[in-house]
């Protein structure tokens, strides 16, 4: 934990545009647990130093309620308030792939890597790549290769080996997104112990609601995890013993899952509340270097381990890291704070001129998204989104917020792209209809 809250320090400094504090509060409902909680943040406080985001509190039921509306009074004795950063995912991606850039990095977008070449001693010394948007298949060289995959580590190792123990179990959280109503402020609720054992998050987040998340082990990796039934069901049983507003099935805007990538035990087995959320690294015979597990507020730290690493293999002169104090792409002093543009940090200037130029772009993708068709060109031609999914999934968040909306939206969008990449009307046609496809995991399942 020390290590995480340490690089959350960095990352509210490195990239100030994407990184905000959130407020939360972990209500009391018995005269126990509010001293109990409290205690626990203190120490969190103490461990955060001198990068923390603020001192934990305790409040009183009225302070509670005054933070946090919707918060089920019923039994209400107080709350514990304390700090943790928020960011934009996506975003970052997006601006740490155009740091790498910028420091001299080459990118390669819709790749997929379908073998690994090995030299004669059997030193995997580069890969073979096949470009989804072509079919052409390159190769590629490099005195290092590293496997830094997430879930997928699994289908590197078995191109290196074919018969090895598994690294990776993957573990599937899911969220579902609602109306701002369902929180009614600005500070998010947490709920540190539920019916089993698991954590509930209610998060603001582009004024809406994040409700999660869950812990299930699954046994197959995917591009488009589906949400379970029993996950749903178990968020929203939750969330109705809490709120004061209970969300119904009706009121999902949006339904998300992701896939955590926590590192096996020796047998590649485990159960999640078992499994270390840590990083390891390991460099295999052939010395492909793979990381296994960690999580988004670590991966500086987890790169500057890797790239140590690959300094080793490679026999590459070592460089001391300069990350901690690298500002990544975008990176600003939030002068465009509360602006519509404020997550393109120092590219804001830009997306103004380019709308500035044709008054067009200032409007909205779709009357119930904040994203307006100026991002839509600045992503085909900064940030390599080359389908409308790129859009509405990947460089905007438009298929959480509101996934139909997005679908609604997705016309538009294919046709600004189409200008702009100089595509015709079967491009435009198949782009719509590969998204309608995608959308169909983000929708809320009925029940039969």
């Amino acid at each position: 934990m020390l290590e995480a809250l340490h690089e959350r320090g960095l990352l509210i400094k490195n990239a100030p545009h994407l990184v905000k504090d959130q407020a939360f509060i972990i209500p009391a409902y018995s005269w126990w647990s509010g001293p109990f909680y409290s205690l626990g943040m203190k120490i969190y406080d103490r461990m955060a130093g001198k990068l923390g985001l603020g001192s934990s509190r305790r409040v009183d039921k009225d302070e509670a309620l005054k933070l946090a509306p919707n918060l089920s009074a019923s039994g209400l004795v107080g709350g514990v308030v304390y700090h943790d950063g928020q960011f934009d995912d996506s975003r970052l991606a997006i601006n740490l792939a155009q740091t790498a850039s910028e420091l001299g990095g080459t990118l390669i977008n819709y790749c997929k890597i379908t073998e690994l070449s090995k030299g004669k001693s059997g030193k995997v010394t580069g890969v073979i790549a096949r470009d989804q948007t072509t079919n052409n298949s390159y190769q590629i060289s490099g005195k290092a290769v590293i496997n830094a995959t997430g879930v997928f580590v699994d289908d590197i190792l078995s191109l290196d080996q074919k018969s090895h123990v598994k690294s990776v179990v993957p573990s599937q959280g899911i969220h579902l997104v609602l109306d701002a109503k369902f929180l009614q402020g600005s500070t998010a609720i947490m709920i540190p112990k539920t019916s089993d054992g698991r954590v509930l998050f209610a998060v603001p987040w582009h004024d809406k609601v994040i409700l999660g998340t869950t812990d299930t082990l699954v046994e197959h990796t995917s591009l488009e995890p589906v949400a379970l039934e029993e996950e749903i069901a178990f968020i929203l049983e939750t969330a109705r013993e809490y709120l004061s507003k209970p969300p119904k099935r009706s009121d999902v805007k949006s339904i998300f899952a992701g896939l955590r990538p926590l590192a096996a035990d020796s047998s590649g087995q485990g159960k999640t509340k078992e499994i270390s959320r840590s990083h390891k690294i390991i460099t295999s015979p052939s010395k492909l270097i793979t990381v296994i597990g960690g999580k988004w507020t670590t991966y500086r730290k987890m790169a500057e381990e890797i790239v140590n690493n690959a300094e080793v293999i490679s026999g590459l002169k070592r460089v001391p890291c300069k990350t901690e104090q690298l500002l990544v792409h975008g990176g600003s002093n939030r002068e465009n704070a509360n602006s519509r543009f404020e997550i393109y940090g120092s590219d804001s200037a830009h997306i103004k001129n380019l709308c500035d130029q044709d008054p067009s772009l200032l409007e909205r993708l779709h009357p119930r998204l904040p994203y307006l068709n100026a991002e839509v060109i600045w992503g085909c031609r900064h940030e390599m989104a080359i389908t409308v999914e790129d859009i509405l999934a990947r460089r905007t968040r438009a298929i959480l917020l509101d996934a139909k909306a997005s679908l609604e939206a997705a016309p538009n969008v294919a046709r600004l792209m189409a200008k702009e990449l100089n595509q015709d009307e079967n491009w435009i046609d198949q782009q719509i209809s590969n998204y309608s496809k995608v959308i169909e995991g983000y929708l809320l399942p009925k029940i039969t």
